[in-house]
């Protein structure tokens, strides 16, 4: 590569991570149509352990909108390790730790994960977009708090069935 191609790699490296974090600061702050401005707009795939497999953005919105943006529940996705690798100039993949916190205030829940994200990039128009994002879980802890505000661990370790059961 020469300096120029060399640069502009690094450019691209840089605009994906800030992809990466405004999609992860848009789920925190419950801000569904910034997290579809993240998602390839046609074709999006979104699988993540314990969710359906969802083939279009709209719908994966939808359902955040549903499950996320309410009252009494607040996220906390904290993203790690990050390693991006290129296929071409157009096509990236990149792979993540995070760091999930949730306290459920209706369900009187803390919930942490650890979860790895295996994500797919792509560069259409000249801006990078989600078109991939894969996740599985490496750890779970969930505590249930009582009416005194005692925590008592509900799950530790693997956690298996839907997200949230």
């Amino acid at each position: 590569m020469n300096l120029e191609e060399r640069i502009q790699r690094l450019e691209d490296d840089r605009a994906i991570r800030d992809l990466k974090a405004r999609y992860l600061r848009a789920c925190d702050l419950k801000r569904p149509d910034e997290v579809r401005e993240t998602l390839l707009p046609k074709g999006a795939v979104i699988e993540f352990e314990g969710f359906p497999r969802f083939d279009d953005r709209d719908a994966f919105v939808a359902v955040f909108t549903d499950m996320a943006c309410r009252s009494g529940i607040f996220d906390m996705h904290h993203a790690v390790n990050g390693i991006v690798r290129f296929d071409s100039d157009a096509r990236a993949h990149g792979t993540w730790s995070l760091f999930f916190h949730n306290i459920n205030l209706e369900k009187r829940t803390l919930t942490q994960m650890g979860v790895e994200y295996d994500d797919v990039y792509v560069n259409e128009k000249d801006r990078w977009w989600i078109a991939e994002t894969r996740s599985r879980r490496t750890s779970t802890l969930i505590h249930s708090v009582d009416d005194a505000g005692k925590l008592q661990a509900a799950i530790m370790g693997e956690m298996c069935g839907e997200f949230g059961e």
